[in-house]
């Protein structure tokens, strides 16, 4: 059994200004973009805070909102007037009834979002989060990557685990066009969990990556 526990003093994104994990001007940018409707992927390693991130863009959407949450294991409990949440499920040992992440993509799409959240991209629902992305619909997750461009390399790739007829020549111009901000992550060696990067994406593709601009926004 694996028990994993968040701190509840962490929801917003004034709660991790004061926390030293982000300056005041990255959280307003942030806050703009999620108002705004642009589509925010949160990177970093295990542990580097990438869920409580997530958890507090997705608490800076305007209360009107509808917003449905995809999750292998409940653990951004959002607070908001509007939030389907809806959980993935293993397949018994007769190796039925499991209902996947790529599912339940599908399914929220028939909900209404004006946000759909995923909490982790690990597979091949990578590909029905991109193809969601790019019906109109804003969205966000986190992804484990080193950096924010590894991050996007790593978006490129795990579709091409759907096993469908699939390459990267459709899938870098739709992630492009689909992805606004990724939001990198660390923990350091005191353990303090900090923002690191914040790229924005400029919509083209050149030598087979997804073009990149740092935002001008002091992070600490």
């Amino acid at each position: 059994m694996n028990i994993r526990k968040f701190l509840t003093r962490f929801r917003s994104l004034d709660d991790l200004v004061a926390a030293g994990s982000l300056s005041a001007d990255a959280a307003a940018l942030l806050g703009a973009a999620v108002r705004d409707g642009q589509s925010v992927i949160v990177s970093g390693a295990t542990h580097a805070g990438k869920t409580t991130l997530l958890g507090a863009l997705i608490a800076a959407s305007p209360p009107e909102h509808r917003i449905v949450t995809v999750e292998e294991t409940f653990e951004l409990a959002v607070r908001a007037p509007d939030v389907v949440a809806m959980q993935g499920r293993q397949p018994s040992l007769e190796g039925t009834g499991e209902v996947s992440l790529r599912r339940l993509v599908k399914e929220a799409l028939r909900m209404r979002p004006d946000r759909l959240v995923v909490g982790e991209v690990r597979d091949a629902e990578a590909l029905d989060l991109i193809l969601a992305l790019n019906t109109g619909v804003p969205g966000a997750a986190t992804v484990h990557a080193n950096s924010a461009t590894d991050a996007l390399r790593k978006l490129s790739s795990l579709p091409l685990l759907a096993g469908r007829n699939i390459d990267r020549d459709f899938l870098l111009p739709a992630l492009a066009a689909s992805v606004d901000l990724v939001v990198h992550c660390v923990r350091d060696a005191s353990g303090r969990r900090r923002v690191a990067e914040i790229m924005r994406t400029t919509g083209t593709v050149t030598g087979g990556m997804v073009d990149t601009e740092p935002v001008g926004v002091n992070l600490a």
